[in-house]
């Protein structure tokens, strides 16, 4: 039964931001009339009114009407200025960013008074698939943190992690829906190279890439363990693999590191 005790407010209507917002209405977990949604000037809110969702044309008449929770979904570098602009009116609630690279600490220090969780969501919470890190700041209690993975839990799965693990969880996790697109479309330029129509190989690598991710996640079965179900001795699977494997490694751990240093950069670290 979808909750309307507590009110959310989110302050930014972009892509995260209307994500989250419709995806809590569509997963049914939120009334769409306990949801309030702050856009700059309005924008990118249109969608989110046809649905129910409450929508204000800046954060302050938002957070005028009380939100129990408010959610930060705007860019690291417009974040400070922001926090800025609702520090008084955030005293005393929990306050959540999905900022990359602004720290709890920093968080807290510009929300005086305020219990501040970060969550490191994906793209995915789209299509209520998302995965959230969760991590908590010193000041949030029991409740609190349930009350955060149960918002961000609705839109895929969350799991609470130390906050020095949401930079990791973020270049891997957060960067995966780009690198996952990008792995099916070299595989579709493979096939059609081979002899595939384009449309019809790619289809079916997205119908493959879907059910392999179900099989997954709900047999808990280890991913080695799943590739060798399709792998016959010498057959074609395990040729495949012998030349894919070791450019794969190579490419994922140079990908994570790049995005982790990058990571590092906007942080200013």
């Amino acid at each position: 039964m979808a909750r309307n005790d507590i009110k959310i407010g989110i302050i930014g209507a972009g892509s995260m931001g209307s994500a989250i917002a419709s995806g809590l209405v569509a997963a049914g977990a939120w009334e769409a009339s306990s949801i309030l949604v702050a856009g700059h000037n309005g924008h990118g809110c249109e969608p989110l009114a046809e649905l129910g969702i409450l929508t204000f044309v800046d954060a302050a008449l938002m957070l005028a009407e009380g939100p129990d929770v408010v959610i930060f979904a705007v860019k690291p570098q417009v974040l400070p200025g922001v926090m800025a602009d609702a520090a008084a009116a955030c005293a005393g609630k929990l306050c959540v960013s999905i900022a990359a690279g602004v720290p709890i600490s920093a968080i807290e220090a510009a929300l005086p008074g305020a219990r501040v969780v970060r969550v490191m969501p994906n793209l995915c919470v789209q299509v209520l698939s998302g995965a959230s890190a969760v991590a908590c700041g010193p000041s949030v209690t029991g409740d609190d943190a349930e009350l955060a993975c149960s918002i961000f839990g609705a839109l895929g799965r969350a799991s609470l992690m130390r906050e020095d693990q949401l930079e990791v969880e973020g270049a891997v996790v957060g960067t995966a829906p780009a690198f996952f697109a990008v792995f099916v479309d070299t595989l579709t330029r493979a096939g059609v190279k081979a002899g595939m129509p384009s449309a019809a190989c790619r289809e079916l690598l997205l119908a493959t890439m879907a059910g392999t991710a179900t099989q997954l996640l709900e047999s808990c079965e280890h991913p080695r363990a799943y590739a060798e179900k399709v792998t016959s001795p010498g057959g074609t699977t395990a040729a495949g693999l012998y030349e894919l494997e070791p450019l794969l490694f190579e490419g994922s751990f140079a990908a994570v590191d790049a995005a982790l240093a990058r990571s590092a950069e906007l942080a200013g670290k």
